[in-house]
């Protein structure tokens, strides 16, 4: 008998767009991922993962290409990597009709639309979907993305999140502090739809953004939505410390994974929040067999789809002209800026031989992947959440078959085991997950809360109280 674990959340890792994570999986005949403008695959997968009991459906999303300013980008348009690709935003107004439980959390970049029009959209969808939006916040690492919205190329690195702290900081303003609790009253007998007293101008005036406010959406019911944050770097940590409630992670193993967690949550802590206020999902593939044989099988019938220039270009394995180097080129040989770390690691592993790209390309591929029988794989997670991980990004190799092969193989196991919920809870995603609707008192937004009921009536006044609050040393 298995022993009862805390259950994982499940999210399923998607891009609107034909080759997200797995290149070269799209020509498979199963298939269906290039017919991404298709909305009936879309709501189809999404009731698929509802009756799942999947928790939220996250898109991932770029700005721009991949690669260097000017070079040659025909590899990404060849292999259809991330390109074309079209707005999640848009898609989640869709999938809020056609599901009532599922969240729908959708990425997007702080540079590519200004805080006050991002955050309406995101309240207009939270309202629409009844509580069940999500907000991937990234920084970019795409120069073509930095130059397609007017830049000159991408921002440094800590620079990009000094621009993601004031962004973060004007959405909150607007959906925490511009409207007070119980401003909107709808009464229909006293003509008063909502009381004046209550909503408020915000004046932020930053390096960045000037925005007046007040926010013209009403509370939705999360308020601000669940907020997720996928960077792994020193800076990115810190930034998930203060502000994420979820942290998407990509590490190699669950002894790394342990390490980013507990690094991470000593620095929440530091920052007045607790441990448990932010939950870590892994990212993982899975190949799922009705034995160690089968599994095999499958795996090696997936290999013959892999694409070894999709994946070397997705991690930049290119030269200065941005052409994926040929795959019997040796490791040592290749010159770029990314990916570094795995090729040092991968040169130390392969010993009897001279490493290659197409020897980085095969493992980036299967990196992610756990091959065997529900119950092995069953197994593997428990590694996983045993590190401190939390739920699991679920990474497809096609749609919508990965999923329905989820759900009939693997999810029973899962469920079996107490590692995974067989019916929904009520009420928003933040409740679902965590248990309360609002982002806790210890979140930086909830300083925000009342902030602006006697505050300033106009820009002068709102300058001369920052330059008071300079004055005195107050951050």
């Amino acid at each position: 008998m298995t022993d009862k674990r805390q259950r994982l959340f499940l999210n399923a890792f998607l891009m609107n767009t034909t080759s997200h994570i797995q290149h070269g999986q799209w020509r498979r005949p199963d298939a269906r991922q290039s017919d991404f403008t298709d909305l009936d695959l879309w709501t189809g997968l999404a009731q698929t993962l509802e009756r799942a009991t999947f928790d939220a459906m996250f898109f991932a999303d770029v700005s721009g290409l991949y690669g260097d300013t000017d070079a040659d980008y025909s590899v990404y348009v060849r292999e259809g990597l991330q390109i074309p690709s079209n707005d999640p935003v848009v898609l989640l107004g869709a999938l809020a009709a056609t599901t009532r439980h599922i969240g729908l959390a959708a990425t997007s970049n702080v540079f590519q639309q200004h805080p006050m029009n991002f955050a309406r959209q995101l309240s207009t969808l939270d309202h629409l979907s009844r509580g069940r939006i999500a907000w991937n916040i990234v920084t970019g690492t795409q120069g073509n993305g930095y130059r397609n919205f007017g830049h000159e190329d991408l921002a440094d690195h800590d620079e990009r999140y000094r621009w993601a702290d004031e962004y973060v900081d004007v959405t909150y303003k607007l959906w925490e502090g511009s409207w007070d609790e119980g401003a909107l009253l709808k009464d229909r007998e006293r003509g008063l739809h909502a009381d004046p007293s209550k909503v408020h101008k915000i004046y932020h005036r930053g390096e960045r953004y000037r925005v007046e406010g007040p926010f013209l959406p009403a509370p939705s019911p999360q308020r601000t939505p669940v907020l997720f944050q996928a960077g792994s770097s020193r800076a990115g940590r810190d930034f998930a410390a203060r502000n994420a409630e979820a942290v998407f992670l990509v590490a190699s193993t669950p002894e790394l994974a342990r390490e980013q967690i507990a690094e991470t949550r000593a620095l929440a802590v530091s920052y007045g929040r607790r441990p448990e206020d932010i939950t870590f999902f892994q990212g993982l593939s899975f190949v799922i067999g009705d034995n160690p044989k089968d599994a095999q099988a499958k795996a090696d019938y997936y290999d013959e789809y892999v694409s070894t220039d999709g994946y070397a270009a997705h991690a930049a394995i290119v030269d200065l002209d941005g052409r994926v180097y040929p795959t019997d080129t040796p490791l040592r040989e290749v010159r770029t800026n990314t990916a570094r770390g795995f090729i040092e690691w991968l040169a130390r592993d392969i010993v009897d031989r001279e490493p290659t790209v197409g020897d980085f390309s095969l493992r980036w591929a299967r990196g992610s992947r756990v091959v065997g029988t529900p119950s092995q794989i069953a197994d593997e997670i428990t590694r996983w959440q045993d590190a401190g991980v939390d739920g699991l990004n679920v990474i497809n190799w096609v749609l919508p078959g990965s999923f329905e092969e989820f759900a009939d193989l693997l999810l029973p196991e899962l469920r079996d085991r107490g590692l995974a919920q067989s019916e929904y809870a009520e009420g928003t995603l933040r409740r679902k997950l965590f248990g309360y609707d609002r982002l806790n008192d210890r979140h930086p937004a909830a300083r925000y809360r009342g902030a602006f009921t006697h505050g300033p009536r106009s820009w002068a006044e709102a300058e001369a109280a920052a330059k008071q609050t300079a004055a005195a040393g107050v951050v």
